[in-house]
């Protein structure tokens, strides 16, 4: 089988990533702002129906929406698998976020991007440099400050938070078998025909379980959550499939590493904007130095230039 080969732009492919991160970092704030009032099959059956709606309608206006006929029977298993696992993402990923806390579930959720680092560079072939492996190395021990005490927090927490912290890491692998099929997928087709397929099955999955009616009951700041949370999926997604086929996946994956800094600084806004709704996360020292290690890592793996293929 062909494998997939991405066009070079790696200046698109680092902007394109660089935006899914900024919003997946904030998302986990908009996600526990509505759960307090949604349960998780109908929240996340409202992300993917509005996301295919949006891009529907857009790729409408543009006479771009794929034919049905395209999907051949490689490519349709292939979306089968992308969009069965996107779902699993999804909904575990809210379920754990439910269970512990946003910090936490950025936390475990990074299993994801690293997966499909390996995967990439195991399916793809796709050659890290020494400076890349340095950077990985540099990476992984930034981690390991940044997160330690919240690492310590899990062997010490309630069965509650334990059970919600394996949903995590079942819904990070999930995602990284999502993303390495996305990314074959765009062999045959563009990221955009791609996504609008994999909203679509993913709403289809979800609507048995939503219960559209408990939406009508938010008050105004929820609803308005809600839909920035549907937005989110839209745009963090189209961006991610986009980078996709400009850029290599290992690199994209180290890149995306950075996510949960977003996420801590967010946190850190929102408690201090709104703290009736956002718990603060004090930073310790030790932290800022591993979140240092973290992006400088990142970004020496996403700026290194690609070893030669074998």
């Amino acid at each position: 089988m062909q494998l997939h080969q991405n066009s070079g732009n790696w200046r698109l492919g680092l902007v394109l990533t660089l935006l899914a991160v900024f919003l997946w970092g904030i998302l986990p704030i908009a996600l526990s702002i509505v759960l307090q009032a949604l349960d998780v099959y109908t929240l996340t059956w409202f992300r993917f129906l509005l996301s295919f709606v949006l891009l529907a309608i857009y790729l409408g206006v543009r006479h771009q929406l794929p034919k049905i006929s395209t999907l051949r029977s490689p490519t349709f298993k292939l979306l089968a698998i992308a969009t069965c696992f996107l779902a699993i993402n999804y909904l575990l990923f809210v379920q754990g976020l439910a269970q512990t806390s946003a910090n936490n579930a950025e936390v475990l959720i990074q299993i994801a991007p690293v997966a499909f680092g390996i995967g990439a560079i195991a399916l793809f072939k796709e050659k890290y440099t020494l400076q890349q492996w340095l950077g990985f190395a540099v990476l992984t021990l930034g981690f390991s400050v940044f997160f330690h005490e919240q690492l310590n927090n899990l062997l010490t927490a309630p069965r509650q938070y334990l059970i919600g912290s394996s949903l995590l890491v079942i819904a990070a692998v999930a995602w990284a078998i999502y993303a390495l099929a996305q990314k074959q997928l765009l062999q045959t087709l563009s990221s955009f025909s791609i996504m609008l397929f994999i909203y679509g099955g993913c709403s289809l999955l979800f609507t048995p379980l939503a219960k559209p009616q408990l939406i009508f009951s938010l008050s105004s700041f929820q609803f308005a959550a809600l839909v920035f949370c549907g937005l989110n999926t839209l745009i963090a997604y189209g961006a991610f499939a986009e980078a996709l086929e400009h850029w290599q996946a290992s690199k994209i994956s180290a890149v995306g590493a950075i996510t949960p800094i977003v996420t801590f600084i967010a946190v850190d806004l929102g408690a201090k904007i709104a703290p009736q709704l956002v718990k603060p996360e004090n930073l310790t020292v030790l932290a800022i130095i591993g979140a240092i290690m973290v992006v400088s890592g990142s970004m020496a793996i996403a700026l290194g230039k690609s070893s030669p293929k074998i």
